[in-house]
């Protein structure tokens, strides 16, 4: 470094000393007329060394970077231009831009997963890809290609994005023909497709008869596309294992199952922590869109795994109806996101091959809810309806509140009920549990609900001995504390 300023101040010193030469005045020295256009000649010369030099030599090394534009280039349009960012372990930080499969770090040997977004509205960058690269990396040695087409995708007119896709899968299955060329394997490519993106993905996976790897579609958009033929669409068709969170079904997303796998978080609609209203601007539009893609991102990162259950509809998963591993046996139930493909054998292999998932989540990363199951059989005269709200306490004092509330059940004499319920922390030793009744009557008698027996039964760790109460008697809205003992 020290040498690299020595070098710049003598070559800085030579240019100065020119210029002070060439600063007399030729009338007032005798200097001959070739020797000033030698001295000019000098100083424009070192002045170019200087400059082709300190170009050379600049330490800092410009990456190519996603296309940044505008609302303003949302309100002209743009014309399709893609970009294709290649990262690796190698330069996990600085891209390198491909215009072929010739390329310094592109190893196709290796594994090769594409990111490709959907509509830009705003024309910024998604927040979400730097975070998705690194994971990615992070648990894999591959080949990592960013798919930036937002030169294309932001536009108002969201119907002129939505024909832009075949184009952007045109320009992908050239990079692939050619990566197959040079030795890659379609078994090794798998492209994670938001939106419009799953789409991109699909018909990628449909130019090549299906044969890709796999296709991770998050929230695949569902206006235009809704209602299509498979071959407009994202189908389980396109890739050998074709998995998809769906989680905006009742807005920019799409609700029919597309893929040998489909995963509806919290029913597939609203998600916990998002906007319920207009008032909360842009963040009501495109919160509940956005959550399949930090739900994936979570995955990979393994904090905690999310585990899904086979249901026909929520309302019956939620009704505790839909708990049970025994399709997936000896494998336990699949969890969320990255990890899904080790069901493929089984997911695939079916005379049924879409199957829908269900769970809940928590309203911030790592998502996770840990649910219980509660079986509670009672002996009231009179048939009883209402809520439970429950608490956990272990021997250390901590308490968990239950966020997953069950639905209103009824209680009958001498028929067991079973509520589903979830809670944000996971106590592993429950010491105290408090329950809470009610009718949803705030005026008028209160009511009494008698308990013959009350079973709870961990879910998420069904290995955990089963806690059980017995003769128990709850007054509506009044929170009743005991201690469970082993079942």
């Amino acid at each position: 470094m020290d040498s690299e300023v020595q070098r710049d101040g003598r070559i800085l010193d030579l240019i100065d000393d020119a210029w002070r030469e060439d600063k007399l005045p030729y009338e007032d020295v005798a200097i001959p007329l070739k020797f000033h256009v030698e001295v000019h000649m000098l100083r424009l010369c070192v002045v170019f060394i200087y400059l082709l030099y300190g170009v050379k030599s600049d330490p800092q090394e410009t990456c190519p970077a996603f296309t940044a534009l505008s609302f303003g280039n949302a309100l002209i349009g743009t014309q399709l231009k893609v970009k294709l960012l290649l990262y690796t372990r190698q330069n996990p930080t600085c891209a390198e831009e491909l215009h072929s499969a010739a390329s310094k770090y592109l190893d196709v040997t290796k594994k090769t997963t594409f990111i490709i977004h959907g509509y830009r509205f705003t024309g910024s960058a998604p927040v979400w890809i730097p975070e998705l690269v690194q994971l990615l990396l992070s648990v894999e040695d591959m080949n990592v290609i960013v798919v930036d087409w937002n030169q294309g995708a932001t536009t108002l007119n969201y119907s002129s994005a939505s024909r832009k896709c075949r184009r952007v899968a045109e320009i992908l299955k050239k990079l692939i023909d050619e990566m197959l060329i040079d030795g890659a394997s379609l078994d090794s490519i798998h492209m994670i497709g938001v939106s419009l993106g799953a789409h991109i993905s699909g018909f990628v996976g449909e130019m090549f008869d299906g044969t890709l790897g796999r296709i991770t579609g998050l929230d695949p958009a569902g206006p235009l596309y809704r209602g299509t033929a498979p071959s407009e669409r994202l189908d389980p068709t396109d890739a050998q294992f074709v998995d998809v969170i769906h989680s905006d079904t009742d807005g920019l997303g799409y609700e029919e199952a597309l893929g040998h796998i489909d995963f509806y978080p919290n029913g597939g609609t609203d998600q916990p922590g998002c906007p319920l209203t207009i008032f909360s601007g842009l963040q009501y539009f495109k919160c509940d869109h956005q959550r399949s893609v930090f739900l994936f991102l979570s995955s990979l990162t393994q904090s905690c795994n999310i585990t899904t259950y086979p249901c026909n509809s929520y309302r019956n998963y939620r009704d505790g109806k839909c708990t049970s591993c025994e399709p997936f046996w000896p494998m336990p139930c699949p969890i969320l996101g990255y990890y899904a493909h080790e069901w493929k054998s089984y997911l695939t292999q079916q005379s049924h091959p879409v199957t829908s998932m269900f769970f809940d989540t928590a309203d911030e990363k790592p998502f996770c809810i840990y649910h219980y199951l509660v079986d509670i059989t009672t002996w009231n005269k009179d048939t009883r309806r209402g809520t439970f709200s429950i608490m956990l306490a272990d021997e250390a004092g901590r308490k968990a509140e239950s966020k997953v509330n069950p639905e209103a059940a009824t209680f009958q004499k001498y028929k067991q009920t079973t509520l589903l319920t979830g809670f944000y922390q996971d106590l592993e030793n429950v010491e105290r549990i408090s329950l809470t009744f009610s009718t949803g009557s705030v005026i008028g008698p209160k009511f009494k609900l008698r308990i013959l027996q009350m079973r709870f039964r961990s879910l998420t760790n069904p290995e955990r001995p089963q806690l059980c109460r017995y003769d128990l008697v709850l007054t509506e809205n009044t929170q009743q504390t005991f201690r469970p003992i082993p079942c």
